[in-house]
C-alpha cells in the first residue's frame, strides 16, 4: 500500500489533467483487481489540508505547483515501476534548470551527484553542484565515478567537499540553491556503523531551508532498515510538519506494507 501525504496551504488547486490521472488510476486499479485474483493493488492518498481546502479549477494551474507534470512519475511509483530514488530523480528534473546551483548533501558513491551535473550543465559552463560527505571512502568513490562519466567542462561544475552537511550554509549563499538532496542512512558498500544521525540531519535541514531559493526543493530518501533509521525518519517528519503552510508544500511517499522500504520526502518551497 502506498500512502501519499501532502501538507499544503489553505487551498490546493488540482488541474484537470491530474484529476483525470487519478480517475484513470482508480478505474485501472479496479479493472486489474477484477481480472486477476493474484494481483491486488491498494492505493491510499491522504491530503492533509484545512476543511475547505480541496478545489479544482479549469482555468488556473499554478506554475509553481510541484504537481505539474507529475502524473507519469506518480503512476510509475504506484505500480511498482520506479524505486524511491528513481522517482526522486524524476522530480528533480521538474524543478532543476540549466545553470542552477544544487547540493548533494550526502554524496555517497556519487550517483546522485552525477545526475545533478547532467541536469545543471549547459553550453556556457554555468551551474554548480556541491557534493559533500564526511567519509573519505565516499568522496573517493564519487570522484572516481565522476572522472569516468563526465567531460572536462562538466567536471569543472562539481565541488567535492569533505564536510558535514549540517554546515552547508557556510559554503553557499542564502536563497541561491534550487535543490538540496539527501540520502539518509549509511554508505552503500561501506561501514554500516557510520550513519547519518537525527541531530545533524535536523541541523542540515535548517541550513537547507535558509539557502533554498523560492521554487526550490529539498529531497530526502530516508532509509529505515538499520538501527536509528526510524528515529531519523521521525525527525524529518516532525521538521516538515512544522514548516509554514503558506510557504511550503510537503509530501511523503511511503509503502505501507513494506516497512523497511525507503521513504521519499519532498519539501517544495513556494
Amino acid at each position: 500500500m502506498l500512502s501519499l501525504r501532502l501538507c499544503c496551504s489553505r487551498s490546493l488547486v488540482i488541474s484537470k489533467p491530474f484529476i483525470g490521472f487519478v480517475e484513470k488510476l482508480s478505474l485501472s486499479s479496479r479493472r486489474n483487481v477484477s481480472q486477476s485474483s493474484t494481483r491486488n493493488l491498494c492505493f491510499c492518498a491522504k491530503l492533509l489540508i484545512e476543511p475547505n481546502g480541496l478545489t479544482s479549477s479549469q482555468n488556473h494551474t499554478p506554475h509553481d505547483s510541484p504537481l505539474s507534470g507529475m502524473e507519469e512519475v506518480l503512476g510509475s511509483y504506484v505500480f511498482g515501476k520506479k524505486k524511491a530514488t528513481e522517482v526522486a530523480h524524476l522530480v528533480w528534473k521538474h524543478v532543476v534548470q540549466k545553470g542552477d546551483m544544487v547540493i548533494d548533501a550526502t554524496c555517497g558513491n556519487g550517483y546522485d551527484t552525477l545526475a545533478m551535473v547532467k541536469m545543471v550543465a549547459d553550453e556556457s559552463a554555468r551551474g554548480c553542484v556541491y557534493a559533500m560527505d564526511i567519509q573519505n571512502d565516499a568522496l573517493e568513490s564519487a570522484s572516481s565515478l565522476l572522472e569516468e562519466s563526465l567531460n572536462p567542462n562538466e567536471k569543472e561544475l562539481v565541488k567535492l567537499l569533505p564536510m558535514c552537511h549540517s554546515k552547508m550554509d557556510k559554503v553557499v549563499p542564502e536563497a541561491s540553491v534550487r535543490l538540496v538532496a539527501f540520502n539518509l542512512g549509511y554508505l552503500p558498500g561501506g561501514d554500516k556503523k557510520i550513519i547519518t544521525k537525527p541531530e545533524t540531519t535536523l541541523l542540515a535541514l535548517e541550513a537547507a531551508k535558509g539557502i533554498l531559493m523560492p521554487g526550490g526543493l529539498i529531497s530526502l530518501v530516508v532509509y529505515v532498515g538499520h538501527p536509528g533509521g526510524w528515529a531519523e525518519s521521525e525527525t524529518v517528519h516532525t521538521f516538515a510538519s512544522k514548516l509554514p503552510v503558506n510557504n511550503w508544500v510537503c509530501c511523503k511517499f511511503q509503502m505501507l506494507n513494506r516497512p523497511w522500504a525507503p521513504i521519499l520526502v519532498l519539501l517544495f518551497k513556494r
